[in-house]
């Protein structure tokens, strides 16, 4: 071979070098490879979320409630995150992300068929991503029964919230998160705002209206039985949420820096200034305003803490802490309704205007929106959940009061205790008595 044919090889093999790289890099855009990195953090993240509900809401709300019913919350959630992890891995999470129905998935993926070890969701083993959304899944019926606590059988509470997840949970998911319609309107809802605090709050609004009341209430003082239970709940709830909200990226990457920093922001802006209002209104801040507050911040950041900057994450907090604070103790006391521990004041509330303030204070509009077009997408995902979910939570507990009867507790029961009177425990009792723990006493 002579110096001419040589050169003319290696022309073209130079030339067709980039074209090499080319079809690698697509053959790489097709094919996405699995990140350890990834994966780890999406481990991690799911085992936050779980944190969140055991024992971070657990012990949230048992220490809101009376000495007598802190049993039946914690089995509350218990029972939350057995029979919603079986629901979620049966027909669950098929549902909610296989198929391009625009308001429900299919059944493709039914107990996770099809899918492998091997089988990826972006840079994340499927079975990852599965398991990260049951989370979810676990938590925000549990959210809900703050609203009624204290009178609900369990029997009626446990087939409420599983039918709840199927029928408002998932298509929720499916909408936003699935490929569905709120999310073809380019609405933003990053972690959550719509579908678990908006869904789980204004469900539980309904649930309370519809149960009624508890045993004198508004006459009868009913504090907290043990601030420093809800306190610490609230401190494992904060940790929890970085899983929760930074986990939501899918990814360890800067999107989910982003939300792992706005994240606190927003919820130490929401602590400082529930205090402040506390001071005004009140002349002092409490303990129990301060875990409020927190959840509060959390919640208002959920849906938004990837598209505001550091400074929009402020003004979310801020605003969570004045709006929420006007609901828990003023709208709350003129309307009179017995929202137990203030899940639609929080949760349904502080979702809402989380959502909002994820375009109100949005750092950058997606591509192919206007600032005008994401307000009008987000208050037309508002509205539909708003409508939504209250109004199928009122139809299952009206079929389920038809099937199961009166879904309260009797007033025996409920002057007795739900520990008790549902579960046979007291979480209370002293060897001194000397009675057993299924037999002692669980006066509030």
């Amino acid at each position: 071979m002579n110096f001419r044919d040589l050169a003319k090889k290696s022309a073209w093999i130079g030339a067709a070098l980039p074209l090499f790289w080319a079809a690698d890099a697509l053959a790489g855009d097709a094919a996405p490879t699995l990140s350890a990195g990834d994966t780890a953090w999406m481990l991690t993240s799911s085992a936050l979320v779980l944190l969140m509900t055991l024992p971070g809401l657990a012990l949230f709300y048992g220490g809101l409630v009376r000495t007598k019913n802190i049993l039946s919350v914690l089995m509350q959630c218990l029972i939350s995150a057995g029979v919603m992890g079986l629901i979620w891995i049966a027909v669950g999470y098929s549902l909610a992300f296989s198929g391009d129905g625009a308001f429900i998935g299919n059944l493709d993926k039914m107990f996770l068929n099809g899918i492998g070890p091997d089988t990826l969701s972006g840079t994340i083993p499927e079975f990852v991503f599965v398991i990260f959304q049951g989370m979810f899944a676990i938590i925000t019926p549990a959210l809900m029964l703050g609203a009624f606590a204290e009178r609900m059988r369990f029997g009626p509470y446990v087939a409420f919230i599983s039918i709840w997840l199927i029928v408002v949970y998932i298509p929720l998911a499916h909408m936003v998160w699935g490929g569905g319609f709120i999310a073809e309107l380019g609405a933003i809802d990053f972690a959550g705002g719509l579908v678990v605090h908006m869904s789980s709050g204004f469900s539980a609004l309904v649930a309370a209206l519809y149960l009624g009341a508890r045993r004198g209430y508004g006459r009868s003082p009913m504090p907290p039985h043990s601030l420093p239970l809800t306190v610490i709940g609230a401190a494992l709830l904060w940790v929890g949420w970085f899983g929760f909200n930074a986990g939501s990226a899918l990814a360890a990457d800067g999107t989910a820096g982003l939300a792992f920093l706005t994240t606190q922001t927003a919820t130490s802006a929401a602590v400082v200034m529930w205090a402040l209002i506390e001071k005004i209104h009140r002349g002092k801040p409490t303990v129990l305003g301060g875990a409020t507050a927190a959840v509060a911040g959390l919640v208002a950041i959920t849906p938004a803490c990837a598209s505001v900057d550091v400074l929009g994450s402020v003004y979310v907090g801020i605003g969570a802490a004045v709006i929420c604070y006007f609901f828990v103790t003023i709208v709350k006391n003129k309307l009179g309704y017995d929202d137990s521990l203030d899940v639609f004041g929080v949760h349904g509330i502080g979702g809402t205007w989380g959502a909002l303030a994820a375009v109100l204070f949005i750092a950058e509009v997606p591509d192919g929106m206007t600032w005008g077009s994401q307000i009008f997408a987000q208050i037309k995902s508002i509205g539909i959940t708003a409508v939504y979910a209250p109004l199928a939570s009122i139809i299952i507990l009206v079929v389920l009061r038809m099937v199961l009867g009166d879904l309260r507790v009797s007033d025996e029961a409920e002057y007795e205790g739900l520990d008790l009177a549902e579960h046979s425990e007291s979480a209370y009792s002293t060897e001194s008595s000397g009675m057993s723990a299924s037999h002692s006493g669980g006066a509030a």
